[in-house]
């Protein structure tokens, strides 16, 4: 089997602030139904649906792989109106991270990998 691509179906408590939430990031949206939508930035696409569960919601997490970290924390630092967590950039070493916990509880690892 070859693979192309993966995309993953993140859970949102309130679909309309997530929607909100991920656009404010940086992602376009596009409809994909009355309980989905498709948001993509650059190459890396995912799907918000219109689905809760706490227990999945607090496990689920994901790696966002940027060029540029803080470029990536500029953006994230200057979200306001969501209920939102996010630590500073941390280095580890094979790169550096910054922790973003999103409006339902899923866990970003905003990360820039060493070269």
């Amino acid at each position: 089997m070859q693979a192309n691509d993966i995309r993953v179906f993140v859970p949102s408590k309130d679909y309309q602030t997530s929607q909100s939430f991920y656009q404010a990031m940086g992602f376009k949206m596009d409809p994909a139904g009355d309980d989905l939508a498709i948001f993509t930035n650059g190459a890396c696409t995912f799907f918000l649906q219109r689905h809760f569960n706490e227990e999945f919601a607090k496990n689920l997490m994901l790696q966002l792989i940027v060029a540029d970290i803080e470029a990536a924390f500029n953006v994230i630092s200057k979200i306001e109106g969501f209920n939102i967590r996010y630590e500073p950039i941390k280095s580890e070493p094979w790169g550096k991270v910054i922790y973003l916990w999103g409006p339902s509880g899923e866990l970003w690892h905003v990360t820039e990998l060493n070269s």
